[in-house]
């Protein structure tokens, strides 16, 4: 939380099998957008809602999203979700990397991580891979 840094990833994609505009969708439909510096029971700076962008077309994507979402009132809560270029990606420390496939019955897989998932899994089932 010292830092400035956010947990986020980085995720490369081509843009001929999935938009970026889908990337978003699937982004504000997994986790709250309207939570100041928190996701659940994480709270700090490093857990802040944060969309980082690398063209300006991006950057005008993300903003269009986030004005369609405040107008449909999906939320109750307005969304306070940062926009921000990109500068630099920081892997996470080893033992952070793949954590819900080396811990899935840890409570706090079980608890956050699963559910999740399992709504991730419903919603975007004709986007996934067999």
């Amino acid at each position: 939380g010292t830092t400035g840094h956010a947990e986020a990833v980085q995720i490369t994609f081509n843009p001929q099998v999935i938009s970026f505009r889908e990337l978003l969708e699937v982004f504000f439909s997994t986790h709250n957008p309207t939570m100041l510096n928190r996701q659940g029971a994480d709270v700090g700076t490093q857990y802040r809602s944060v969309v980082f962008y690398h063209t300006p077309e991006q950057k005008t994507e993300v903003e269009r999203m986030i004005k369609v979402l405040e107008a449909s009132r999906v939320r109750k809560q307005h969304i306070v979700t940062e926009v921000a270029p990109f500068t630099e990606f920081y892997p996470a420390e080893e033992y952070h990397q793949q954590y819900y496939r080396k811990n899935p019955e840890q409570a706090y897989c079980q608890v956050v991580i699963t559910p999740k998932l399992a709504k991730f899994r419903r919603k975007f089932a004709a986007r996934l891979k067999s």
